[in-house]
C-alpha cells in the first residue's frame, strides 16, 4: 500500500528535472557542511528569488502585504522564510519545518595539546553517533573563530584538493585484542577523539609542535590560542557528496540528515509564484540532534517571535491572533526516516518500514517505546495529507523508524505541536542514518520536493 517504486513513474522530461534537481541538492550539502554554512546559502537562495531582510523592513519602519516574500536569519544559525498570503494572518500557515545541524564532532573551547611530539584537537561529540566510525577518516575544520574586538574569522579546512586533512587514528588490528572484544560502544572512549593535526616541531623547547601549531593559526588567521575559547569549529568528513552506484541513483553524502529536508522545504517556498491565500513559511532550525534545545533551538521562542513580528508589520498583531494563526496553521515536520536495510532486516518491521526510491516518506508518529515523546499526528490530518499527495501525483509511503521496541527517534514536531496546530512528520528514507557518509535515493529527494511544493500549494483549502 502506498509503495510504488517512484522510478518507473518518470518520463524524461520528469527525469531531467529530478536529475537537475538533485545537482542543486549535491551542492547545498558541499556548500553547507555547518549549520552556519546552511543558513549563508539559504540567504543567497532567498535573496536569488527576491526575498527581503525581514530585519531591514523593521529597521526601515516598513510595513508588509500580500504577496510580499521575507526572510529572517536568527543568530546564523537558524532561516525562516515566508510568503505573505491574502487572507488575514490569525488563519494560519502552511510550514514546512526542517533541521539543519547534523551529528559532528565539536571542537572543544581549550582543545589544543601536545603529546609525545605529536599536536591534537580535543573533541566533544555532538549527537547520536557511533564513534568507531569517526576513527581512520579524513575530517575538515570548518566555523569560526570571533576575536574580543568582534572580528569574525572564517575557517574552512579540508575541503579543496590542495588543502591538508585531518584524522583520528585507530589501533592497528595487530594489537587489537583487547578492542576487538569490547561491544561497539565501548571500541572508543568518546575522551579518545582526539583529532592528530600535526608533528612538526618548532625551535622551542616546550611544546615545539604545539607552539608551531599555533605560530601557523596566527599567521594564516591572525588568531592567538586565546580565541579559541570564543571559537564554534566542527570537524566533518572531508569531502564532497557523490553519485552512488554504476545508475547514479543514489546520493552518498555528509549531512543527508536533515539537509535532505531542508534543501526541497527552502527550495518549495522559493519556487512559490504569485500570491497564496494562506501564508506560507519555510522553517530551518539548529539542535534538533540534541534536544532542540538553545536559543537557536526549536524549543526556544525565536519562531514565536518572528511571527508575532510578521503579524505586527501587516497591521494584525494581537497576543489572541498570533494564537490563533499558530493554532490554525498546518505543518510538516520535514525530517528523514530510516530506509529499509535488507543487511539489518531484523531490526524493520517490513510492512511498516520506509524504502529507498519509494517516494518521502510520512511517519504518524516517531518517539520510541509506546511512542515516547511523539506527537502523533490525527486521522484526519493524514487523510487530508493523502489526498493533496495523490491530487498531485506525489509517490509517497508512511512507516515507523523501526521495530516496536527496537529504538525510535524525535523530531520537532512535538515542539510545534505545543501551539495545537495540526503537524505531521514527513521526509527522505535514509541508508547510514548518523554515519560519516549517509545515502539517500535521488527520486525520494525529488519526490519530497513535489510533496512539500504540493502541501504548501493546497494545505488548508
Amino acid at each position: 500500500m502506498y509503495k510504488t517504486n517512484a522510478w518507473k513513474t518518470y518520463d524524461e522530461a520528469q527525469r531531467k528535472a529530478l536529475e537537475a534537481f538533485n545537482d542543486g541538492y549535491r551542492a547545498f550539502l558541499d556548500q553547507g557542511k555547518t549549520e552556519r554554512e546552511c543558513v549563508e546559502a539559504s540567504v543567497k537562495i532567498a535573496k536569488a528569488r527576491h526575498f527581503r531582510d525581514l530585519d531591514e523592513i523593521l529597521c526601515e519602519n516598513g510595513a508588509l502585504k500580500a504577496g510580499d516574500r521575507v526572510y529572517k536569519n536568527w543568530m546564523g544559525k537558524c532561516f525562516m522564510a515566508f510568503v505573505v498570503g491574502s487572507d488575514p494572518l490569525e488563519k494560519g500557515m502552511n510550514i514546512l519545518g526542517a533541521h539543519i545541524d547534523s551529528p559532528r564532532l565539536d571542537i572543544k573551547q581549550n582543545p589544543l595539546f601536545e603529546d609525545q611530539g605529536l599536536c591534537y584537537l580535543d573533541t566533544h561529540y555532538y549527537g547520536g553517533i557511533k564513534k568507531y566510525q569517526w576513527l581512520a577518516l579524513p575530517l575538515a575544520l570548518h566555523g569560526v573563530a570571533v576575536k574580543k574586538n568582534g572580528e569574525k574569522v572564517v575557517i574552512a579546512l579540508g575541503e579543496e584538493a590542495e588543502d591538508m586533512v585531518f584524522a583520528i587514528s585507530d589501533l592497528l588490528p595487530h594489537l587489537a585484542q583487547e578492542q576487538m572484544g569490547k561491544n561497539a560502544a565501548k571500541l572508543i572512549d568518546g575522551e579518545a577523539l582526539n583529532i592528530l593535526i600535526g608533528s612538526e616541531p618548532g625551535t622551542e623547547e616546550k611544546e615545539p609542535v604545539k607552539k608551531r601549531i599555533l605560530d601557523l593559526l596566527r599567521d594564516r588567521y591572525g588568531l592567538e590560542e586565546e580565541d579559541l575559547v570564543s571559537a564554534e569549529l566542527e570537524a566533518v568528513p572531508a569531502g564532497r557528496a557523490r553519485e552512488l552506484g554504476l545508475d547514479r541513483s543514489m546520493i552518498l553524502g555528509y549531512g543527508h540528515d536533515d539537509r535532505v529536508c531542508a534543501y526541497p522545504s527552502l527550495m518549495a517556498l522559493a519556487d512559490y509564484e504569485g500570491t497564496p491565500e494562506r501564508t506560507l513559511c519555510a522553517v530551518l532550525t539548529d539542535k534538533e540532534e540534541i534536544g532542540s534545545v538553545g536559543a537557536t533551538g526549536m524549543g526556544a521562542f525565536y519562531f514565536e517571535n518572528t511571527v508575532a513580528e510578521l503579524l505586527n508589520l501587516c497591521g494584525q498583531y494581537s497576543e489572541l491572533k498570533l494564537r490563533r494563526m499558530l493554532q490554525n496553521s498546518l505543518m510538516l515536520s520535514s525530517d528523514v526516516s530510516a530506509a529499509f536495510d535488507p543487511s539489518f532486516a531484523g531490526v524493520f518491521e517490513k510492512n511498516n518500514a520506509a524504502y529507498l526510491g519509494m517516494g518521502v516518506c510520512f511517519n504518524k508518529y516517531t518517539g520510541s517505546r509506546g511512542k515516547s515523546g511523539s506527537s502523533d499526528a490525527n486521522a484526519e490530518f493524514v487523510a487530508c495529507i493523502r489526498k493533496i499527495m495523490d491530487d498531485n501525483g506525489v509517490c509517497f509511503q508512511t512507516a515507523e523508524l523501526g521495530r516496536v521496541d527496537a529504538g525510535g527517534g524525535g523530531t520537532i514536531a512535538y515542539l510545534c505541536a505545543r501551539y495545537a496546530m495540526n503537524v505531521i512528520d514527513c521526509g527522505v528514507p535514509v541508508l547510514s542514518m548518523h554515519a560519516p557518509w549517509e545515502t539517500v535515493s535521488k527520486a525520494d529527494v525529488y519526490e519530497a520536493y513535489k510533496c512539500y511544493r504540493a502541501f504548501l500549494k493546497d494545505a488548508g483549502k
